[in-house]
């Protein structure tokens, strides 16, 4: 298949982008999907010269490589959260500002519709990210949380998200969630209930990452065939399940890479993921963007886990069939 493979320079934010370009081209990658962090693509210096995009653009065509889609995880999950000390690490000072909770929010939220023009510059069309949620902490029903509550949660996603989903639309960018726990959609039901509560807007869809969906014990194929239409963007990732009768699926507050953890994530084609099947509902719904990997494994180098993981998707990524294989025996 001739999808394109890239990487996610999320986790590798700590490289300037001409040293991760030069590997990710030696390993045989066909491109990079740039976080909006570090010096990989920032945003506001998009906006303010054309030479700073031709730049990046120029970087990444010395190295033979193209890119499809940026990201802004970081930001997009301030939009709907409850603010505290924890997002100031991850919030540049001119959104974090005083910390007040609403001032974050609403600088969030214009970063995020900053984005969009500045992909529009870049000449990509799809931009990855976070919604947030005021709602997530709610995820266990104690003290008792009526749908009112949570209804409220998703008006308030609704109230903040259609403003900025109707700047993509009308810059020809379109959002993609990646559907997520502590998000305002996390399998499959949440996401038609994000979807509903934007009116469907089209500008409104998903980035299809099956490892936040293996380790809830939902089918990821399930997810593809109910949105069909809303798979903007893929990721190849990979999570365990490491059930031992001691942990439990909550992850006990241990950290990543702890082994009593009941789950974790693991590089691609080490965990429960099963490529597959996933591979084919992609032939069948015509995707063809990029499947783009992003590596997250505490247990492994990440270097060796790019390069296997890259193996791994040029292994599965098949095209789908152009005959029938009972053919040969029609008269």
């Amino acid at each position: 298949m001739s999808r394109p493979v890239t990487l996610f320079t999320g986790q590798w934010a700590d490289l300037p982008l001409e040293t991760l370009a030069q590997k990710v081209s030696a390993w045989g990658f066909d491109g990079l999907e740039l976080a909006c962090w570090g010096d990989h693509f920032e945003v506001d210096k998009a906006l303010e010269s054309d030479g700073y995009v031709r730049a990046k653009r120029d970087l990444l065509e010395k190295y033979g490589l193209g890119c499809w889609a940026i990201s802004n995880h970081l930001v997009g999950q301030a939009v709907c959260d409850p603010i505290d000390t924890r997002h100031k690490s991850i919030l540049s000072p001119a959104i974090w500002g005083d910390g007040d909770a609403e001032g974050v929010r609403q600088r969030a939220a214009e970063e995020m519709k900053k984005t969009a023009s500045a992909a529009k510059l870049f000449g990509v069309d799809v931009v990855n990210g976070f919604t947030g949620s005021s709602v997530w902490a709610k995820l266990y029903f104690f003290p008792p949380t009526s749908q009112a509550d949570i209804n409220a949660g998703y008006t308030d996603f609704a109230e903040r998200w259609i403003p900025i989903l109707d700047h993509y639309q009308a810059n020809g960018i379109k959002f993609a969630l990646e559907v997520h726990p502590t998000e305002i959609a996390y399998d499959i039901y949440t996401f038609q209930r994000a979807i509903d509560a934007v009116h469907g807007h089209p500008a409104f869809g998903a980035n299809f990452d099956p490892s936040h969906l293996i380790h809830q014990f939902v089918n990821p194929v399930e997810f593809l065939n109910a949105f069909t239409d809303r798979i903007f963007h893929v990721h190849v990732k990979d999570s365990r399940v490491q059930l031992n009768g001691r942990n439990s699926i909550l992850s006990s507050h241990l950290d990543f890479g702890d082994h009593r953890r009941g789950w974790d994530f693991v590089s691609p084609g080490h965990g429960d993921v099963k490529w597959d099947p996933i591979v084919r509902v992609l032939n069948r719904i015509g995707y063809n963007g990029p499947l783009s990997i992003e590596w997250e494994d505490s247990g492994m180098n990440r270097e060796f886990g790019a390069q296997e993981a890259l193996q791994l998707v040029r292994k599965n990524d098949f095209a789908a069939s152009d005959v029938a294989f009972d053919a040969a025996f029609a008269e």
